[in-house]
């Protein structure tokens, strides 16, 4: 959650911080605040309520602020409302800034996660004179660094070290200490940072597109550590404040395409790039026409060792892994079973041996999912993640790792990184399914010519959106929809509601449609819009029939299936049409009519869908 944006260099800081947090907003949305330190060492910080664009307007897209040393942040609020006081940035004085005035607090500092023993720090940081202004776990912990760095008269990186120590939860954190001009001291436990140079610049931030456009030059902070940042140059400590050597790495992506280019919404360009998503993820996987894992450290005989698979993951990737829960037992015949990390990490579930454990990701920064994989290696599992980003904790903590080649995902409502998940895993049941001998090696090739081939699909779905935005516009103004399906249609309706109810609000549920007579038939009412998946033949004519339970009911019918199954306008009041391909994979091409009505029924609503209400793209806290 939250974003964070640093920077020390020979620029003005205001405009590139503004810049950054500009790209780092689906991190969160509720205030924001930026704090620049001029030549003369005062501190002005300005802090506003709402959307970023409210701190741009007051401080004239950051060129207000004279400095060319400053830390930004953009909010998800956990501890205390989404207001101006609570916003960050935070300092270790007692009053709170009056906003673009100057002030010289001894530590100055942004956060992102949350402290969970922060009442009880409070509670000691009053005992030795400190008062609070705001509602916040983030003030506490900016007092406490301020607390240590004077009892102690330590240095910076020995006050966070002792910090470090004494504080319980996750964070990244970056302080500006008022003896130290012209420096950021940053610290790290279980949430996100990653830290840019140039020649004579270095940055600090929660993602890497915030910082694409100035330098691809990063280094990932690892946990429980800290850093010191000058121009052009960032020195890592450890919790002994021993240095620790650090090469950085060049960025995956482009700065262009953390871009818009041309979309009006970044949700619509990353829906019209999962062709490419998609072929990019198959060519890399697939280097001599079969799939091949090796350059991950999968070879063949690992395939013929798993006997069982856990699957944990949270949001859409969850779904994706109950999506490929049919394709694995289907094509790989091993039993699977699917966890939601954020359920799994509490319970004490013993994990069989032989086992894979695979945690899915898009940022590889998911808290829940990241406490599953080291449940899951506290069990002596072998762990494989499935993320977009190869730098991530989850890519770093796992045995193997494959990455999604989709590129920086920057609208909250996940599409692309989705769509990569799920081929991820086409792939990965057939490695294994192949490496058991559930299947020869012309049948795998069968099944991969298949897989090649939804792209095009794909872009077939994209080239005709007429019929969804009338669906789109007609059921705009709904309360409720139901999406219902069987098997793989079933996992379906689970990524299509969500889709929905996140970007336009309406209270979307998917069900099991065998299910609906033990309760859920008895929401229906007349005009009730329920949506019915319907692309696997085995499956069909039951859930047609459910379809014909709730048509005599008064709902509205939708029905979504292949284009062989025509009969079905009998049925439905609308009907919308997918190419076919082989049964096990018809999710991929099923979901994108989902992801249209989403994204344009929250068009008909006024909605940005980029940054729907109350949520953050990254769930980097419990």
């Amino acid at each position: 959650m939250c974003g964070i944006m640093g920077y020390v260099g020979k620029k003005q800081a205001g405009p590139v911080i503004l810049d950054g947090l500009s790209r780092l907003e689906y991190r969160g949305y509720d205030s924001a605040g930026i704090a620049v330190r001029d030549d003369s060492g005062d501190v002005r910080i300005v802090k506003a309520a709402g959307k970023l664009k409210n701190l741009a307007e007051m401080t004239q897209n950051g060129s207000s602020l004279e400095g060319t040393c400053g830390l930004g942040h953009t909010r998800w609020a956990t501890h205390g409302e989404p207001t101006q006081t609570n916003a960050h940035p935070h300092i270790s004085l007692n009053e709170e800034e009056h906003s673009g005035a100057a002030v010289v607090p001894q530590v100055t500092g942004v956060h992102n996660g949350i402290i969970e023993n922060y009442q009880e720090l409070r509670i000691k940081l009053l005992r030795h004179g400190y008062r609070f202004y705001s509602d916040t776990d983030t003030e506490v912990l900016v007092k406490l660094v301020d607390y240590y760095y004077k009892k102690y008269k330590v240095g910076p990186i020995d006050a966070l070290a002792k910090t470090m120590v004494r504080v319980q939860g996750s964070y990244a954190l970056a302080v500006m200490f008022a003896d130290y001009p012209g420096e950021i001291y940053t610290a790290r436990k279980d949430s996100p940072m990653i830290i840019g140079v140039t020649e004579d610049e270095t940055f600090v931030a929660s993602d890497i597109p915030a910082i694409l456009k100035y330098t691809q030059s990063i280094y990932y902070a690892e946990n429980l550590e800290m850093a010191r940042l000058i121009p052009g140059q960032a020195i890592f400590y450890d919790l002994n404040g021993d240095i620790v050597p650090k090469t950085p790495q060049i960025a995956e992506y482009s700065a262009d395409s953390a871009e818009k280019g041309g979309y009006e919404f970044f949700m619509l360009k990353e829906i019209y790039e999962q062709p490419k998503a998609v072929r990019d993820t198959i060519s890399a996987f697939t280097p001599d026409g079969e799939v091949d894992f090796s350059a991950e450290g999968l070879l063949p005989d690992d395939a013929k060792n798993v006997e069982r698979l856990y699957i944990f993951a949270c949001g859409s990737a969850y779904h994706a892994a109950v999506l490929s829960q049919y394709v694995f037992e289907e094509l790989a015949g091993i039993p699977v079973r699917v966890e939601m990390a954020s359920e799994f990490r509490y319970r004490a579930v013993p994990l069989e041996k032989n086992s894979l454990a695979i945690v899915i990701s898009q940022s590889g920064e998911t808290a829940d999912s990241l406490a599953a994989l080291r449940k899951a290696k506290e069990q002596v599992l072998k762990t494989l993640s499935i993320v977009n980003v190869s730098g991530s904790s989850i890519a770093r903590e796992s045995d193997y790792t494959l990455r999604t080649p989709a590129g920086p995902e920057i609208a909250v409502a996940t599409t692309k990184a989705f769509s990569a998940q799920v081929i991820v895993l086409y792939l990965l049941a057939l490695w294994i399914g192949s490496g058991k001998g559930r299947m020869d090696r012309e049948r795998c090739r069968e099944y991969l010519e298949e897989i090649r081939q939804i792209p095009e699909k794909i872009e077939e779905i994209l080239s005709d959106k007429t019929k969804i935005q009338w669906l789109a516009s007609k059921f705009s103004n709904a309360k409720e929809a139901f999406l219902i399906g069987r098997g793989i249609d079933y996992a379906v309706s689970m990524e299509g509601s969500l889709k929905v109810k996140e970007v336009s609000y309406i209270h979307s549920e998917a069900y099991a449609a065998g299910e609906l007579k033990h309760g859920t038939i008895s929401l229906l009412e007349k005009g009730t819009l329920v949506i019915g998946i319907l692309t696997q033949k085995d499956l069909y004519e039951k859930t047609l029939s459910n379809l014909i339970e709730c048509k005599a009911r008064g709902a509205y019918i939708a029905a979504l299936t292949g284009r062989g199954n025509s009969g079905i306008e009998e049925t439905a009041d609308f009907t919308m049409y997918v190419p076919e391909t082989a049964q096990p994979f018809m999710g991929s091409l099923a979901l994108i009519p989902l992801q249209l009505l989403g994204f344009y029924i929250s068009i008909a609503k006024g909605l940005d869908p980029d940054k729907p209400r109350n949520l953050a793209k990254s769930v980097t806290v419990e």
